[in-house]
C-alpha cells in the first residue's frame, strides 16, 4: 500500500468519522471468547480515549441525508 490508497483492511492511521471529528485506528484486535474481529481505536482529539468497535461496523456504510457514507473515512497521510 503506498500513501495515497486506502487499505483494505482498517491498517493503522488516521479515519474521519461520518459526524467529522477524527481517530487514530491502533490495530484489528480478535474478541476472546467470540473470534470476532474489533477496531481498537482513540480519538484525536479531547482525552485520547481508547475504543473498539467490530470490523464489520467499523467498515459499514451510514445513510446522511438520503445517501450511503462510509461510517469512517481513511485520511491519507
Amino acid at each position: 500500500m503506498n500513501s495515497n490508497t486506502q487499505p483494505d483492511f482498517p491498517g493503522p492511521g488516521r479515519y474521519r468519522h461520518y459526524k467529522g471529528k477524527d481517530y487514530v485506528v491502533l490495530g484489528v484486535a480478535t474478541h476472546s471468547e467470540t473470534r470476532e474481529l474489533l477496531v481498537v481505536y482513540r480519538t484525536d482529539y479531547g482525552d485520547r480515549s481508547l475504543w473498539v468497535r467490530p470490523l464489520a461496523m467499523f467498515q459499514e456504510q451510514v445513510t446522511v441525508e438520503g445517501q450511503l457514507v462510509p461510517r469512517f473515512s481513511w485520511i491519507p497521510d
